[in-house]
């Protein structure tokens, strides 16, 4: 799919920053006209992810975390969230609902909510080297919406 537009954001894993990269994909995103709920959706799944780089990948130190939204052919937007973190030992184990690695306070339902909230998902990572998650959504064309 050819790229219309494109962001890139990279900063430090301080939980602050969780709530700029949502702000900022949002305001991205939002040239696409999506409804109150999609834009709702997006800015979920978006804190989803840079929060399981901040918990996950540097539990005990600042890491660097990568953040790329780019405007797909068709009206669709992808999301690109990666970390140079610990990485996911058992990926398909970590995808299960209501596992996580953060202890009790965490419900483990971060890419259960990816998923759900997006048309697809793809994470790959490697243990020691970091993870990147992929994720994309078909924003509905509304009526008088070119």
């Amino acid at each position: 799919m050819n790229t219309k537009n494109y962001i890139r954001l990279e900063f430090p894993s301080q939980s602050v920053n969780e709530g700029f990269a949502r702000g900022a994909v949002a305001c991205f995103a939002a040239q696409l006209d999506p409804t109150l709920e999609e834009l709702g959706d997006i800015k979920t799944v978006v804190s989803e992810a840079v929060t399981n780089c901040i918990v996950h990948a540097y539990p005990d130190t600042l890491g660097k975390v990568l953040v790329k939204a780019r405007i797909l052919e068709e009206n669709t937007l992808e999301l690109v969230i990666r970390d140079w973190g610990r990485g996911i030992p058992d990926i398909e184990k970590a995808r299960q609902p209501m596992y996580t690695t953060g202890g009790a306070d965490r419900s483990g339902m971060g890419f259960t909510i990816m998923e759900s909230f997006m048309d697809s998902l793809r994470v790959r990572s490697a243990p020691g080297k970091g993870t990147t998650v992929t994720l994309r959504r078909k924003i509905s064309l509304r009526s008088g919406r070119l």
